[in-house]
């Protein structure tokens, strides 16, 4: 009998705790991200500096991913382009977190017409695609760094509004809020206190994942010229100077693009662990 009742223990534990390979590849992965982005100068030398004598130079063990046009070596553009990239997503993020949380609040703890109000234009502004919104508000505002983070932000806003939004009405409806009514608490210390702290639960894996998300947005648009500019060493800038040289030097383009496409994934297969252990799942 003792026997049976511990083997599925065991194996819940089993299932609990069994490696996951890709994730620690991605951690590790990110990990060197965020050096890159504190300390580029441990990995790479000047992004900017110019060799006409080595323009478009295979990769090799001087330069890891080849040279452009300009003879700039690819890697150092990478490393530092990181910060850039990065930045950019960051900072996006927190905007749209931020302004979603307080429109979300508001629409959550509002009056059922402000309520009507907001989740109207949430899902009028949701069923417009990311990318599409970010464009309308750079036609308006105009191209560089700072309208692009903007843009970002507030394209990826009303996601965010809509599930504080949601969550507003769970704690609202709560037991403890309802005795804290009933106890006199005022309406700003019910907030700060009892509503906020729980509706902010999920926002945070919620933003590890969108902050993939954003980096990919950030890169498209950059891809365009509608982001930081040249010789500036963003990775959409880059990929965006080195379509041109596909031909006959494939790596000025290929490589960095990789490295956009191994941070997107890892950020999402983060966001995405932390997602299942957020809402208690093991698989």
């Amino acid at each position: 009998m003792t026997l049976a009742l511990t083997r599925p223990v065991t194996g819940r534990l089993r299932l609990r705790t069994r490696p996951r390979p890709g994730l620690a590849v991605a951690a590790v992965f990110l990990a060197l991200i965020l050096t890159a982005v504190a300390w580029p100068s441990l990995f790479g030398g000047d992004p900017l500096a110019a060799d006409p004598l080595n323009v478009l130079q295979a990769p090799s063990a001087r330069h890891w991913f080849g040279t452009d046009q300009l003879g700039r070596d690819v890697f150092d553009r990478v490393v530092h382009g990181a910060r850039h990239s990065l930045s950019i997503g960051v900072a996006a993020t927190l905007i749209a977190t931020s302004t979603g949380i307080l429109l979300g609040l508001l629409a959550g703890l509002g009056h059922r017409y402000a309520d009507e109000a907001f989740s109207r234009t949430f899902d009028a502004l949701s069923a417009f695609p990311i990318v599409l919104l970010a464009l309308l508000f750079i036609a308006v505002a105009g191209t560089g760094t700072t309208s692009l983070i903007v843009a970002i932000g507030v394209a990826l806003t009303p996601h965010y509004a809509r599930v504080v939004r949601a969550q507003t009405f769970v704690v609202r409806r709560a037991a403890y809020v309802t005795h804290a009514v009933a106890f006199g608490a005022s309406r700003p210390r019910l907030v700060v206190r009892h509503v906020l702290p729980n509706v902010l639960g999920p926002i945070p894996v919620i933003a590890v994942i969108g902050l993939g998300e954003a980096v990919l947005i950030a890169a498209g648009l950059s891809f365009l010229g509608l982001g930081p500019q040249p010789p500036s060493p963003e990775w959409g800038a880059m990929l965006s100077e080195g379509r041109g040289y596909l031909h006959i030097a494939w790596w000025a383009s290929v490589l960095p693009g990789l490295v956009v496409t191994a941070t997107i994934i890892s950020l999402t297969a983060l966001g995405r662990h932390f997602q299942r252990r957020f809402e208690g799942r093991t698989a």
